[in-house]
């Protein structure tokens, strides 16, 4: 393995990289035997690019199986944030200094960390470039890159989001998460509208828990008949999942919320209090609607340097990977977990998890030479908070068949199902899954089973 430039050297090697890139020119280089500065390579068995849930998750594993300075983990960010918590924040019941640990905390110490931005993946070569200069070369590849929000894809919504007195906001971000609630509390009639973009997006359940978290607030401060509730999403139905669909439809009656499906918001603006909508049903005919608060799940893509890199994703920018192994399909030392695949599960925190052991063992068994025979189906997990004290808990797999933990309806809405989504799962986040002990509940499944069957 290459060695690192000794210290002194090394401290100037990386102030002549920055002088040639944009810095003012201090003094000449050209002393150097070459006429170019030659950026620092690292070598490591497994390079994980990303520190988000599916990439600490990984690092922890790997670190622990094949020990210390084997895997380098790519981040360049400060916190890791538990992003389930968002939604909760945006409803006041938790706060944002609640949902985030220092990236040094979570990051297994086993591996080494380089802060930096992958820049550009060279599958052919087995290197990743950073942002820093470094080029690292791998035996082994994990993808945990996740999704790029992008709110400047809407027109006026990103100047909406950042004008304090606007009554816009979105959960989705650590940046304009603290806003929502902001915008709750000062909504006393009007339209109060939610919207899902025409997009695949991480956690699609949650662009209507902060709507239903939002109706019930309204009526615990006694305005719901002033405030009308609606949501707007471009999809064709509530959910995707007919069996949560209809006990969400049921809901949705139920509480007077109006439901617009097929309209996918296009532009914001804030000045008019106007919302644009195209109705995907007749491509090109917008509607306008008046809102007293906007709430804006944005448009998301794979990120730009994963979707650069042709040879590593599909035509719409994410990994190329098998469903099942979530090994890549032409590069067979190449893995992808969590948002970033291409795998067409469910994208969630839960989905991540289930996938955490496939692509261990089918790692592990690539680093044997021997063939990846572990199989992920699927399985993703919504607890779609329906209020301050119920949740449904939705669970299923690719076939969109129900796959559920508990003895119990999940459908139904329950102070159970809210409690753990509130107060546990937050704890076997943190607790087990950054460590790389938490798989999913595959276990706990298969235990609550054979109470189900002797219930029979």
């Amino acid at each position: 393995m290459n060695r690192r430039l000794p210290g002194a050297f090394n401290q100037c090697h990386r102030l002549l990289f920055a002088v040639n890139n944009h810095a003012t020119p201090a003094f000449s280089t050209r002393f150097l035997s070459t006429s170019r500065v030659n950026h620092e390579r690292q070598e490591c068995q497994v390079l994980v690019v990303g520190g988000g849930t599916g990439g600490c998750a990984m690092a922890a594993k790997l670190s622990s199986r094949l020990g210390s300075n084997k895997v380098i983990v790519l981040e360049p960010e400060e916190k890791h944030y538990y992003q389930p918590m968002f939604t909760l924040i945006g409803g006041g019941m938790k706060r944002l200094d609640q949902s985030h640990r220092q990236m040094s905390e979570v990051l297994p110490k086993k591996a080494k960390w380089v802060k930096e931005k992958a820049v550009e993946f060279d599958p052919d070569n087995n290197s990743v470039s950073t942002s820093g200069g470094k080029t690292i070369k791998y035996d082994f590849l994990v993808i945990a890159t996740g999704m790029q929000l992008k709110y400047e894809k809407i027109p006026g919504l990103v100047e909406a989001l950042e004008t304090p007195d606007s009554n816009v906001c979105s959960i989705y971000s650590p940046k304009y998460v603290d806003h929502v609630y902001e915008c709750l509390r000062r909504t006393y009639k009007g339209n109060a509208i939610f919207t899902f973009p025409h997009c695949p997006i991480k956690c699609a359940g949650a662009p209507q828990k902060i709507a239903y978290i939002s109706e019930h607030y309204f009526r615990k401060m006694g305005r719901r008949d002033n405030v009308n509730i609606i949501y707007n999403t471009s999809l064709p139905v509530i959910f995707g999942v007919k069996h949560y669909a209809d006990a969400l439809m049921k809901l949705v009656k139920k509480r007077n919320i109006t439901l617009n499906v097929n309209r996918n918001l296009v532009e914001v603006r804030h000045r008019d209090n106007i919302a644009v909508f195209e109705d995907l049903t007749k491509p090109g005919q917008l509607i306008e609607e008046t809102y007293s608060l906007l709430h804006v799940t944005p448009p998301m893509t794979a990120p730009d340097v994963v979707a650069n890199c042709k040879q590593l994703v599909t035509p719409t920018g994410f990994v190329d990977v098998d469903q099942t192994t979530l090994q890549h399909n032409k590069y067979s030392n190449v893995f992808s977990i969590g948002d970033s695949s291409s795998a067409p599960n469910s994208k969630t925190a839960a989905a991540a998890a289930a996938q955490s052991p496939v692509v261990f063992r089918n790692l592990m068994a690539a680093i044997e030479g021997k063939s990846a025979t572990d199989s992920y189906d699927g399985y993703s997990s919504c607890p779609i908070v329906t209020g301050y004290s119920s949740c449904i808990l939705a669970e299923f797999d690719y076939t969109l068949t129900p796959v559920e933990t508990f003895p119990v309806d999940q459908a139904k809405e329950r102070y159970s199902m809210f409690f753990m989504k509130k107060e546990l799962m937050p704890v076997l986040y943190w607790k087990l899954m950054m460590k790389g002990y938490w798989n999913g509940p595959a276990l706990m499944r298969k235990m609550f089973s054979i109470l189900k069957f002797n219930k029979k």
